[in-house]
């Protein structure tokens, strides 16, 4: 009597488990129908994406991996093949933000822009000339010379991820290749506030 109560029971939650299973699918369904876009998920209207940078290759090859994956979008090796281009340039800057009683370096700011602009093969503008401006403060010590630039690196690379993340989602306003004789998304000039270093 025993076993079957627990049988019982089990199937209970079994199919309780289904239908919670066909409710968020189809949940899912009807947002998608709705046009909604699920995080991490673009619909770009351009299809083939030419990337034309004088940025580092790390920060090309993260853009490219996460515009492949994260949408039906392919990035082209020839401007030829692509619906659309994307150039970006990035600059690094170094400056000084506080000294010592004997005027050695104690902090510094590091400095990261990614100009970008979108245009389509036709040339249109797709989005304007735009940049991204982060920066990251860093102490500074000569007796960890070494330690410290291999920590620069670090927030370089770490600006660089958040440079990507933000022309993901500038990328994503984009919504077509025929913007008349208005881009079709306004410039944008962002920059980011400078975190506390660390202690």
């Amino acid at each position: 009597m025993n076993v079957r109560a627990g049988g019982s029971a089990i199937g209970l939650r079994g199919a309780k488990v289904i239908r919670l299973i066909f409710s968020a699918a189809a949940a899912a369904s009807l947002l998608s129908g709705c046009g909604f876009q699920l995080q991490g998920h673009a619909d770009f209207p351009f299809k083939t994406l030419y990337i034309g940078s004088s940025g580092s290759h790390e920060m090309t090859a993260l853009l490219t991996r996460k515009i492949e994956a994260g949408s039906q979008t392919k990035v082209v090796k020839q401007a030829k093949d692509a619906d659309a281009i994307l150039n970006i340039t990035e600059g690094r800057g170094q400056a000084t933000l506080s000294l010592s009683s004997e005027g050695l370096v104690e902090e510094y700011e590091l400095d990261l822009t990614v100009a970008y602009q979108l245009t389509g093969k036709d040339g249109a503008i797709l989005i304007p000339p735009s940049n991204v401006a982060l920066n990251r403060s860093m102490t500074y010590n000569d007796e960890f010379a070494l330690a410290k630039q291999a920590e620069t690196d670090i927030l370089y690379r770490d600006m660089e991820h958040d440079a990507v993340d933000q022309l993901m989602r500038r990328l994503g306003v984009v919504h077509t290749l025929e913007p008349g004789e208005q881009p079709a998304a306004p410039a944008v000039s962002r920059s980011a506030p400078l975190p506390t270093p660390p202690l």
